[in-house]
């Protein structure tokens, strides 16, 4: 176990939203903005913003990690650039208003097409369709989960095309 490993999860936390440079077994070296670090396995979660991209995620293990250096602290663009970077897209562009909307204009088109929907979970945000799938906030064909492949498939097509027709 090496003295990175070592640490507390309380000592990692101080290396989040910060730009380090990881120096690791072999002399690999990397750097990038951590993003998080595993409590087991003391993993370091980088992410990286390349021009013109998106913005990158690589890991380095744990036990490989050697020394890590703080380059630079984050500043509160950098940290809500972060923060943002695992979020899927389509959640950060509806307000609370706006996905209670499109909630209730899917059930309401869904029990048109006599297809049983119902709410549920604490909020009542998740609908459940004929009680054998879930469609999560923002009500989209990735939000869909079942166990059943054939049903998940068909529910998923049918959401297309409404969405389609919304549009």
């Amino acid at each position: 176990m090496n003295d990175w490993q070592r640490k507390s999860p309380l000592d990692w936390e101080t290396y989040v939203n910060k730009l380090v440079k990881v120096v690791a077994v072999e002399k690999h070296e990397y750097e990038g903005w951590v993003l998080t670090v595993d409590p087991v396995s003391a993993t370091i979660v980088l992410a990286t913003f390349p021009e013109n991209e998106k913005g990158s995620i690589s890991f380095v293990m744990g036990h490989a990690v050697q020394k890590v250096e703080i380059l630079q602290e984050g500043d509160g663009d950098m940290k809500q650039r972060l923060a943002h970077i695992l979020a899927p897209q389509e959640s950060q562009a509806y307000s609370p208003e706006e996905l209670e909307e499109r909630k209730n204009a899917l059930k309401t088109w869904l029990e048109t097409n006599h297809i049983p929907v119902g709410e549920q979970g604490e909020l009542g945000r998740t609908l459940s369709v004929a009680g054998v799938l879930t469609i999560e906030p923002p009500y989209g064909p990735e939000q869909c989960s079942s166990a059943n492949e054939i049903i998940l498939a068909r529910v998923q097509g049918l959401l297309q095309g409404y969405l389609e027709q919304q549009s």
